[in-house]
C-alpha cells in the first residue's frame, strides 16, 4: 500500500484518463462484461456492422434484458457470450476471463457453464420429453442413474414430470418451451441465455413462463440474460435492462428508471404501446384556449418512479374545484410508482399555469393538453 502511494506521489504530474475499471470498480466484479465489443459481417457490398463499441458489465444473479428493434444486434451480442459468434474487435469477459481465444476443449467447457433457450424450441420430434432433456447429458458421458436423477429434477422444476413420455408434437407451445428450458439446464449453468424465447408464445402462456425464469433465478442463483423486442417482457421480468438501435446502446439501467422517463426515442417508441394514448373521443373535444367560461383545464400527470406513490386526496384538493379522473393508472415496478394521470379540472380559482404548478409538486412532468367543456 505504501509503496503504491509513494509511486502515485513521484509519478509526473501527465494528463491521465480514467480507465472504465477506475471509474467503475463494480466492473471488476462482472458475471459479464463487454468491452470495446464490435461485431461485423460481409456483405454484399462489403462489411455490414451490426455491433459498435459496446461497453456493458452484467452482475451475477440478476435477470439483465436486451431490447431493441429488429435489426439492433440484440442476438448477435447475447451469442458472443457463449462464442456462437465470434467478435470482430474488443472483448468478451466471464468471471474477468477473456474467452476470446478459447481453443474448443475449452469453448465445450464454457457452453456447459452457459445454458441456451430459444423461440422455436429446437426440440428433437422423434424423442420424448425424457429424451430430449437427457441427450445432452448422454452426449457428455454421465452415467445412466445420474443422467434419470437430474432429468426427473429437471422435469419436476419446469411443471413436467407428468409429460416424461410425451412427444413434442402432443405438448402446447408453452409445455415445448418448459422442456428447452429443462435441456439448458442440464448441465447446471452459471449463466441462462434466451434467446427470444417468449415471442412465439400467447401473452398467457408468456406469463407462465416468464415466472418460471424469475423462479429459477431465484431458487439457482442464475445470471440470465435475454432479448426481447416487447417491453411488457422486460417490465415483467428484468431487474436491468439496455436498449440498443444500430448495433448501440441508446439507453440503459434499472427497469424501473427506463420504464418511468424514458430518454431515447427508441425507448419511448418501444414503450408506447404500454402506454394509453389521448383517447380519439377526447382529442376531438380538446381546445388549445377555453371554449367557455365553465370548460375544464386537461392536465397530463407523469409519475416516473422517482418519489413515492402519488398522494390522490392532497393533489385534488390542491388544485380545487371538481377533478375528474379522465383515464390513467399507476403501477410498480421494484418498487417504484410509474404511471400516467389525465385529470379535468373544472371550478377552480387557479388558472391552467397555476394547476400545473400545483401538479408538479406530486408530478414533476405534467402539462396542459387543453381544454373541454
Amino acid at each position: 500500500m505504501g509503496a503504491t502511494t509513494a509511486l502515485r506521489r513521484t509519478a509526473p504530474a501527465t494528463p491521465h484518463t480514467a480507465s472504465p475499471s477506475e471509474l467503475h470498480p463494480q466492473l471488476n466484479h462482472a458475471h459479464v462484461r463487454f468491452v470495446g465489443l464490435g461485431k461485423t459481417y460481409p456483405g454484399q457490398h462489403g462489411p455490414v456492422a451490426a455491433l459498435h463499441g459496446i461497453d456493458l458489465a452484467i452482475q451475477r444473479g440478476e435477470v439483465f434484458g436486451i431490447i431493441g428493434r429488429s435489426g439492433a444486434g440484440k442476438s448477435s451480442l447475447i451469442r458472443t457470450i457463449n462464442r456462437l459468434e465470434q467478435p470482430s474487435s474488443g472483448r468478451v469477459l466471464i468471471d474477468q476471463v477473456d474467452i476470446g481465444e478459447f481453443d474448443e476443449d475449452q469453448l465445450v467447457a464454457l457452453r456447459r457453464r452457459i445454458g441456451m433457450i430459444f423461440q422455436h424450441f429446437n426440440l428433437m420430434s422423434a424423442k420424448t420429453v425424457w429424451q430430449n432433456v437427457e441427450l445432452a447429458l448422454k452426449v457428455a458421458g454421465v452415467a445412466k442413474a445420474q443422467r434419470q436423477h437430474k432429468v426427473r429434477e429437471l422435469l419436476e422444476l419446469v411443471g413436467l414430470h407428468d409429460k416424461h413420455q410425451a412427444y413434442p408434437a402432443q405438448l402446447s407451445g408453452g409445455q415445448k418451451q418448459r422442456v428447452g428450458i429443462a435441456r439448458a439446464l442440464v448441465h447446471d449453468p452459471e449463466i441462462l441465455l434466451c434467446d427470444e424465447a417468449t415471442s412465439a408464445l400467447d401473452p398467457e402462456t408468456t406469463q407462465s413462463i416468464l415466472g418460471l425464469l424469475r423462479q429459477i433465478n431465484q431458487r439457482l442463483g442464475l445470471t440470465i440474460v435475454l432479448i426481447t423486442h416487447e417491453m411488457a417482457v422486460i417490465r415483467e421480468v428484468c431487474d436491468r435492462v439496455v436498449v440498443l438501435e444500430h448495433g448501440r446502446i441508446v439507453e440503459q439501467g434499472p427497469v424501473w428508471e427506463v420504464f418511468g422517463d424514458p430518454q431515447h426515442e427508441v425507448s419511448q417508441t418501444l414503450l408506447a404501446p404500454l402506454q394509453h394514448a389521448l383517447p380519439a373521443e377526447l382529442q376531438t373535444r380538446l381546445h388549445t384556449a377555453p371554449p367557455s367560461s365553465d370548460a375544464a383545464v386537461v392536465l397530463r400527470l407523469q409519475f416516473t418512479g422517482a418519489s413515492d406513490e402519488p398522494d390522490l386526496a392532497a393533489l385534488f384538493s390542491a388544485l380545487g374545484g371538481r377533478v375528474r379522473l379522465l383515464q390513467g393508472g399507476v403501477e410498480r415496478i421494484q418498487g417504484h410508482a410509474l404511471g400516467q394521470l389525465l385529470l379535468a379540472v373544472s371550478g377552480s380559482s387557479l388558472g391552467a399555469a397555476e394547476l400545473r404548478q400545483r401538479a408538479r409538486q406530486w408530478a414533476p412532468r405534467t402539462e396542459v393538453l387543453g381544454y373541454v367543456v
